[in-house]
């Protein structure tokens, strides 16, 4: 059993999923913000691969990869934070990544060096899983969690095929659009949560706006077995970002918020 799948499978609660931009501001800052995610309560951290064409992603993750990339953040960059992260913690790593930037270093390369560093699970975030046929046959063979997403507007028979090949967990996005911080979870996305849990096993993490303790205690309320927070971790990451002490102690308290809503009970 994987890591992903031990910290599933070890308690009842929700868990917390911690997102940041790998080499932002810069490769030491990005290693001790990481250490602070980790330490403060967040069960998996999820880190970025800064891409400049980021489809996925709102303007606040668009400035970090920007800071990232003029940092000289490159892959072997973020596996060597992984790498540096690994000297200390079994916390599962999974890395958010897009298609060109695997497809460039070489698809088996990159799942290979990302084994080799302790990298537990990938999600490439423009891969459709019509085109992730080498991507799945790499994951299987360096024993990576292949992770995939699922959309409001993905058919029942395709949710069917995503959750037969994916690995870890589902990534369910929680609205239509882009990442970024917003002010509640909408409906549709705890209906995605039962709608998923209803014809797969494999965890379910919501992600894509969640930003405050509410929003995590109401997702962990209608089921979900994760909750993504990332938008809202840059954003604290942005404002402080020239005071390193202050920003630690703002993430630790932040985080902690977080945890302790993901450990809320869940309706009935």
């Amino acid at each position: 059993m994987g890591r992903i799948a031990e910290v599933f499978k070890r308690y009842s609660t929700t868990r917390l999923i911690g997102f940041t931009v790998a080499g932002d501001p810069d490769k030491e800052t990005c290693i001790r913000i990481a250490r602070t995610l980790i330490g403060a309560g967040a069960d998996i951290l999820e880190l970025g691969v800064p891409f400049s064409d980021p489809v996925a992603d709102g303007p606040t993750i668009q400035r970090a990869g920007d800071r990232a990339l003029a940092a000289g953040t490159t892959p072997d960059t973020v596996f060597a934070i992984v790498r540096e992260l690994r000297k200390d913690s079994d916390t599962p790593i999974v890395l958010l990544t897009y298609f060109n930037t695997v497809f460039k270093r070489g698809m088996e390369r990159f799942y290979r060096d990302a084994r080799s560093v302790g990298v537990d699970g990938i999600l490439i975030a423009d891969m459709p899983l019509e085109e992730a046929g080498e991507a799945l046959e790499a994951a299987k063979k360096y024993g990576i969690d292949q992770i995939f997403l699922v959309t409001q507007t993905t058919s029942d028979e395709r949710l069917q095929k995503i959750a037969a090949h994916a690995g870890g967990f589902l990534y369910l996005v929680s609205v239509l659009g882009v990442t970024g911080a917003r002010s509640s979870v909408p409906e549709a996305a705890f209906d995605l949560v039962r709608r998923v849990k209803a014809v797969t096993h494999i965890p379910v993490a919501l992600g894509f706006g969640i930003s405050g303790p509410d929003q995590v205690k109401a997702c962990a309320a209608h089921g979900a077995d994760g909750v993504i927070v990332g938008s809202a971790i840059v954003d604290i990451i942005e404002r402080t970002i020239h005071d390193p002490d202050a920003m630690e102690q703002e993430l630790a308290g932040f985080i902690s918020r977080l945890k302790l809503a993901a450990c809320g009970s869940r309706l009935q």
